[in-house]
């Protein structure tokens, strides 16, 4: 796997965060949703859970992390392709400007996009539609040693599509289960799945919108529908706290992490990634060769 021009393979075994690093060692249990019903106007978009620090800081510890990330996904990547089934889905939800745009830039932009796969979800295609809600998802899916990421994802037909009345009650109600279902198969299947959602407030959000609107250079970016989805914003939360309760499963749990500072979104979804693939605790594959009869070889040469 092709490495990064600016991070070379020496600089990816060496460095190490300074060592007055503002880290949790648990962010992935600071940031889980607690099984219950879930109430996101208690929790503030503005906090940094597990990191002291200023955004200076936190700047300094995303740079920090992008050696660690490089070589863990190379192993992974590595994994897969000597035989190896293990791979690895993050999926990001989030209101329109919560980041997700800014989380594959910033975050998932760390590695190499050779063992990366994106996949955004707009709406379904009238073939999609016809062949259920999870068809489209499943052909989406990352193959062995690959990192996959859902920009939106199946949680969409459980958010956007009770809020905009585009199926009945029922037909909701049993994709909730349908979902725990097919996200229980994938973590047996081998599949490390990490679910994150960009929890940003509706003042922050405004604001963002705002200043796409006064930069001419960001008005591709603006999407008048999303005015109209600030009008259903209640409406919306109420459905993403429906399902962070609803899929919130041991197997494939839930994370919200604050998205108002932008700078800690991405050192947090950045340092779930790290922590999750350093817990795969994948070694460098065995040569399958003599090496010590090659290098005979090559001097020869």
């Amino acid at each position: 796997m092709a490495k990064k021009r600016n991070l070379p393979r020496q600089q990816a075994q060496r460095r190490e965060p300074p060592p007055d690093q503002p880290v949790s060692a648990a962010l992935s249990d600071l940031l889980r949703v607690p099984s219950g019903p879930v109430d996101l106007a208690a929790i503030d978009t503005r906090s940094t859970p597990g990191f002291t620090g200023n955004k200076a800081a936190g700047q300094q510890a995303l740079a920090a992390l992008a050696a660690p990330i490089s070589e863990l996904q190379e192993r992974l990547f590595a994994h897969g392709r000597t035989g190896g089934t293990r791979r690895l889905l993050l999926v990001v939800q989030g209101m329109d400007t919560s980041g997700k745009g800014g989380t594959m830039r910033h975050a998932v932009g760390l590695m190499d996009p050779q063992g990366v796969r994106i996949k955004a979800f707009g709406a379904p295609t009238a073939e999609e539609q016809r062949r259920g809600f999870l068809w489209r998802i499943r052909q989406a899916l990352p193959g062995p040693g690959v990192v996959g990421v859902f920009d939106r994802s199946h949680y969409e037909d459980v958010i956007a599509v009770p809020v905009r009345r585009l199926a009945q009650a029922g037909t909701i109600e049993k994709r909730y289960d349908e979902i725990n279902q097919f996200e229980a198969e994938l973590v047996e299947s081998g599949c490390e799945l990490i679910k994150v959602m960009l929890h940003i407030s509706r003042e922050e959000q405004k604001a963002r919108l705002m200043a796409r609107l006064d930069d001419p250079s960001r008005h591709w970016k603006y999407n008048p529908g999303d005015i109209d989805d600030r009008v259903l914003w209640d409406d919306f939360q109420r459905a993403y706290e429906l399902a962070l309760q609803r899929c919130n499963s041991d197997a494939a749990p839930w994370h919200v992490v604050p998205a108002d500072r932008k700078w800690y979104r991405n050192w947090a979804v950045t340092r779930l990634l790290v922590d999750r693939l350093r817990s795969m605790d994948l070694a460098w594959p065995n040569a399958e060769f003599d090496v010590e009869k090659e290098r005979e070889r090559l001097a020869a040469t």
